[in-house]
């Protein structure tokens, strides 16, 4: 399963998307998850639905990275829809020890499972079609005004945190799926056995995973600093964050399906 989180990797197809400024898709996702949460009936999550699959055709990522991370959050899906099948009002299926499972029930099942999906798939646009490189510049240009109560350094120091934390992910989980294989070679069972017999059969596999991390950390640091990188003043860019008709664009039909998700739950 680990091998199937593609979160945070880069996929270039030189779509729009891909073109656009990374400030005015860090806004964008944002205002989608806001409107995702807003939504309160499938019509208008089925709206907001339709324009995440629009975004998903026009940047020309494979469909099946998408569905890669799908099945990693698969567990949580089927978690939170159980939860929500036993609450909710209108007719009786049928019913499992003293939980009644009703039509209600399982539309708020149905709703929650979709509502999630949809964040994922947003969320995953993003990092597909930016570039580390640009994130980091879009995240620490749209918090740039903290520089006026003295905290330029710290904007920057967090946007690259945050782009570090963003870049590695895939290489983390590589390294989980080697040290799963090397210990399933050394004949370490850690698909059977009971919940508590695999939580402890995961010690072998965490802390080799925590040296790698503290390592590649430590390599990293050093990495920087052989090549005097400096957060601090005096930093410039090779490249320019500019804003295009584009960017107005991507925005402007956002806020139109926006605006429908909206309208959804007004009328409908």
């Amino acid at each position: 399963m680990l091998k199937d989180i593609t979160f945070g990797q880069y996929f270039d197809s030189k779509s729009v998307i891909h073109k656009a400024d990374p400030r005015i898709k860090i806004v964008l996702l944002v205002l989608i998850i806001v409107f995702i949460f807003l939504a309160k009936n499938f019509w208008g999550l089925g709206l907001a639905a339709l324009f995440i699959l629009i975004t998903m055709l026009v940047s020309k990522i494979p469909v099946k990275m998408y569905f890669k991370n799908l099945k990693a959050i698969l567990p949580i899906l089927i978690f939170t829809s159980i939860i929500n099948v036993f609450y909710g009002e209108g007719d009786v299926l049928f019913s499992i020890w003293r939980f009644d499972v009703t039509t209600g029930g399982l539309e708020r099942a149905g709703f929650m499972a979709l509502r999630i999906i949809l964040l994922i798939i947003a969320s995953s646009t993003l990092t597909y079609a930016t570039t580390p490189n640009d994130l980091t510049d879009g995240i620490e240009s749209l918090l740039s005004p903290l520089r006026f109560i003295g905290l330029k350094t710290a904007v920057h120091t967090l946007a690259m945190m945050m782009t570090i934390a963003l870049r590695f992910i895939p290489t983390l989980v590589e390294e989980a799926e080697k040290i799963m294989n090397a210990q399933k070679a050394r004949g370490a069972d850690l698909e059977s056995g009971n919940l508590k017999e695999k939580v402890k059969a995961l010690i072998p596999i965490l802390i080799p995973l925590l040296f790698s991390a503290v390592r590649r950390a430590a390599e990293l640091a050093d990495a920087m600093e052989c090549r005097c990188y400096n957060s601090g003043e005096g930093k410039t860019r090779m490249k320019q964050l500019k804003l295009h008709f584009r960017d107005f664009s991507i925005s402007f039909i956002t806020l139109i399906f926006g605006t429908g998700v909206i309208l959804c739950n007004i009328f409908m």
